[in-house]
């Protein structure tokens, strides 16, 4: 039962992401509805309608069938032109600013939405003109039908001005930074709620004499599931340590979890079950895979093909804001069930490998730019000024700070642009 659980979770998280998702349920949806529409021609609500405002119903044959004809010809050139954008749009991303921007884009829901209304309608016109085939030219009683099918036509005519509007600024750089800042931010804001209110932060452990438990898979560690843990197991007395930090890669026959008290092969199979590892690293924008789509932005922009400092200077500002939130984190946080008889310890990422993961890459690729050389100082000093960071963590910053000095004094070659950013360091 935990098994298929566990796969419906999974299938459900990958047709959130998919592009066919919302067009396939809005069609399915149109179908419906044009069947509904063909029985309700023939009650005596619409047909006092027609007596009422005929205006609005076409009777004759060869009207209705030139009109669904040329809708539906001109929503498949609207379709085909819709997908054909979308699809340059990534493309555009992948090449210019990073291919890990491509889930985020494929899964807009509003452009989902749009498609699938052009799909559905194009089905529903469809079917309206397959009726006027089965009843023939004596039929006067599709009125209704044909009204709300045109209706939709220029629905979609509307719908594709939006379009044109809405995926010209989804392309725009700043935009997507923005809508990665503000879901992580979200993300960690929750987070830090959830910290204050049911979990207890710990800054050491001593786990070294616990049992080992080593993982079966290689890939990242994208959580562990508490819900697929077995019932009996809850109710045990027991701590468990959970090695990798999310989005951490482990290899297989790594240690993975550690246990306080002796457990059975199955309760072990079954913690390790609970474990999502995946091959994706950027699956998602949960702990730090946001802030890496910022900064893989960031280096993006700094590579020669591109070589746009501007871009690099938002990715930098927006990532100094998500790490001084993600650096108030404890090391550790632990999680009681059943009355505190079982407890769960999770890491966060540390604060030093924080630093090599995002910091370094753009230290590295952008050191001979004193712009966003400049920048990144800032950025680093505001992590040092945040409030509730611990200790260690400022010295990890204070240490990323060191090694950027030097960088700055090797390889800025202009002695009044190397004074001006050095300066910085004796402002701090």
């Amino acid at each position: 039962m935990k098994a298929i659980i566990k796969f419906f979770k999974h299938t459900y998280q990958n047709v959130l992401q998919s592009i066919a998702f919302y067009p396939v349920l809005i069609s399915l949806l149109y179908v419906i509805g044009a069947i509904t529409s063909l029985q309700a021609d023939g009650s005596k609500l619409v047909a006092q309608l027609k007596d009422e405002i005929p205006y609005l119903f076409i009777q004759d044959y060869e009207t209705v069938r030139a009109m669904l004809s040329t809708f539906i010809g001109g929503i498949i050139s609207l379709t085909v032109f819709s997908f054909s954008m979308v699809m340059v749009v990534l493309g555009q991303a992948s090449s210019d600013f990073s291919p890990r921007l491509l889930p985020s884009l494929i899964s807009n829901k509003r452009h989902q939405i749009i498609l699938g209304i052009y799909i559905g309608t194009l089905l529903y016109c469809t079917l309206i003109l397959l009726s006027l085939g089965a009843y023939g030219s004596d039929s006067s009683g599709l009125g209704f039908s044909a009204m709300l099918g045109a209706m939709m036509a220029v629905l979609c005519m509307g719908l594709f001005i939006y379009f044109i509007n809405s995926i010209s600024r989804a392309i725009q750089i700043h935009n997507i930074i923005d809508e990665i800042h503000e879901r992580c931010d979200s993300f960690l804001k929750r987070k830090l709620n959830e910290r204050d209110s049911y979990k207890v932060a710990l800054q050491f452990i001593d786990t070294d004499e616990w049992k080992s438990i080593v993982t079966d898979k290689t890939g990242y560690f994208r959580g562990f599931d508490q819900d697929l843990m077995s019932g009996s197991f809850k109710e045990n007395d027991n701590q468990i340590e959970i090695i990798p930090y999310l989005n951490q890669h482990i290899w297989k026959g790594d240690v993975a979890l550690r246990v306080k008290n002796d457990i059975s092969d199955d309760e072990q199979n079954n913690l390790l079950f609970c474990m999502n590892i995946s091959s994706d690293r950027h699956e998602d924008d949960k702990g730090i895979g946001g802030m890496i789509k910022l900064m893989e932005i960031a280096v993006k922009a700094m590579s020669p093909g591109i070589n746009d400092p501007g871009t690099a200077i938002d990715a930098v500002i927006k990532l100094g804001s998500l790490l001084a939130k993600f650096l108030r984190f404890p090391h550790m946080v632990s999680t009681t069930f059943n009355q505190g008889k079982l407890i769960l310890i999770d890491k966060n990422t540390p604060a030093e490998e924080l630093m090599r993961i995002l910091v370094q890459p753009i230290r590295l690729y952008s050191k001979h730019d004193s712009t966003v050389l400049y920048e990144l100082i800032m950025a680093l000093q505001f992590m040092c000024r945040a409030p509730g960071i611990s200790n260690d963590n400022r010295k990890a910053v204070v240490k990323e700070l060191d090694a950027l000095r030097s960088d700055i004094e090797n390889t800025i070659e202009n002695d009044v642009d190397r004074a001006r950013i050095l300066a910085l360091f004796e402002e701090k």
